[in-house]
């Protein structure tokens, strides 16, 4: 058997602490004897056992620990030789792999920061823009609701308004309310008005023929029903839309006449 595998076995162990027979005890002796190696390491084994009671002796009597101590030094008749202390590289190791274990989890952790941050950020923005599109869409009924109470009412007096020279194909419709007051124009049958240019409604009296206005459909492209609330029409006789300055005239353009209805 090779020396190292010898003292890998095991046996020098079991000869320090006295559990071989005589015959292995005289066998481990003579290896000790003929071989520096082998006596090297048994002496390591008895400075180890030597330490190790040295680490227990409060719990021993100070004579006990001498003798044993005496026995395991009178062995073999020399000094135990201090030995330099191995380099434990796996616990190195150890430190080096807990470092970056929590070099590790502190990435992790910055990087779940990140991605939570970026998911509430994103959330504030779509919950912002759900708040945003669900407020238009309230509006948008709102306006639906409107439009379906006003063409409803059967209160109120509907006026057809038909295309002019201008503008054959325009067309409106007046929606009246005697009683409240409250007049609409459906203007979906108006072109959009050009850029500074703005549709003015115009209460008619007919004899003699004498025009007020009653309001302008301003917002016409961002008004999606194209239904506008104007001011009361008192004694109308006709109703007439024309196409004005932003702004509006104080008479009507009758060049730019687009619709005309009577009542």
């Amino acid at each position: 058997m090779e020396t190292q595998e010898y003292i890998e076995s095991g046996v020098l162990e079991l000869y320090v602490y006295g559990l071989l027979n005589e015959t292995e005890n005289e066998e481990v002796a003579l290896m000790a004897k003929n071989n520096p190696q082998i006596n090297a390491e048994i002496i390591a084994i008895e400075k180890a056992i030597v330490a190790l009671s040295s680490s227990f002796s409060p719990f021993h009597s100070v004579a006990n620990f001498e003798k044993i101590k005496e026995k395991l030094e009178l062995k073999h008749n020399q000094k135990v030789i201090e030995l330099e202390p191995k380099r434990n590289w796996s616990q190195y190791v150890g430190w080096a792999a807990a470092v970056f274990l929590l070099a590790g989890i502190g990435y992790q952790y910055n990087q779940n920061q990140f991605t939570t941050n970026q998911v509430v950020q994103s959330s504030t923005i779509e919950k912002a823009k759900l708040e945003k599109d669900l407020k238009a869409l309230e509006l948008k009924n709102a306006a639906n609701e409107t439009s379906l109470a006003v063409v409803r009412d059967t209160k109120n007096t509907v006026v057809v308004l038909g295309g002019q020279a201008v503008a054959p194909e325009s067309s409106a419709k007046v929606y009246w309310n005697q009683d409240t007051k409250v007049v609409y124009i459906d203007a979906a049958g108006l072109p959009e008005p050009p850029q500074g240019m703005v549709y003015q409604v115009w209460a008619l009296k007919l004899n003699p023929l004498t025009p007020t206005s009653i309001g302008l459909l301003d917002n016409f492209n961002a008004n999606d029903q194209k239904l506008f609330a104007v001011n009361n029409a008192d004694q109308a006789e006709a109703f007439g839309i024309t196409l004005e300055p932003a702004g509006g005239s104080l008479t009507p353009t009758m060049e730019q006449l687009y619709t005309l209805g009577k009542v």
